[in-house]
């Protein structure tokens, strides 16, 4: 979760995701969003699989409260789908996310936070590090409340093609656009 203003001229961003194996909800998702402002993003999030016609489309919503500066972290609420072990959900959440490269020389970026799961009717922990191997190559290991998804990106241009391990054992593929 970047606490970075997003300055760049394209606005919209297309993402699809493969997960084999799990949750029918969760193995093929496609979203869809569109930067109303360099802070704001809004869109779509579509579920063909979901057993519930009420999971197959929820809205996305992602404000960037307060931007990262060199001693604060950003703040980010929002709102997606559930977690990926849920059939069906919305989930809203706050998290706050620091980049510790500037103080510490490491390219580590932490996040923490909390969010409301409706399918569980519970407040859930959510947490993770992000680190950048190269200017091309990440890894992001993802906490959800309950399971950890551990994740590599590799990001050519506006192209992000990353490969994800849900639940820390089902591999899965997903790939994102800007346009």
């Amino acid at each position: 979760m970047s606490g970075a203003v997003n300055s760049a001229s394209e606005k919209w961003t297309y993402g699809v995701r493969f997960i084999p194996g799990v949750i029918r909800r969760a193995s093929l998702r496609t979203t869809l969003t569109y930067r109303l402002h360099p802070r704001l993003t809004a869109g779509i999030e579509v579920n063909p699989r979901a057993d519930d016609p009420a999971g197959r489309v929820s809205p996305l919503f992602n404000w960037l409260v307060l931007s990262e500066t060199k001693k604060r972290p950003a703040l980010i609420v929002g709102t997606s789908s559930d977690r990926i072990g849920t059939p069906t959900g919305q989930s809203f959440y706050a998290t706050l996310s620091k980049d510790l490269k500037g103080g510490t020389g490491i390219p580590l970026a932490p996040y923490a936070g909390i969010a409301f799961s409706t399918f569980e009717r519970r407040w859930l922990p959510l947490a993770g590090i992000n680190l950048r191997l190269t200017r091309s190559l990440s890894s992001t290991i993802s906490f959800d409340g309950v399971r950890v998804h551990p994740i590599v990106n590799f990001t050519s241009g506006r192209h992000v093609l990353s490969f994800v391990l849900a639940f820390s054992s089902q591999p899965g593929l997903s790939y994102s656009i800007t346009f």
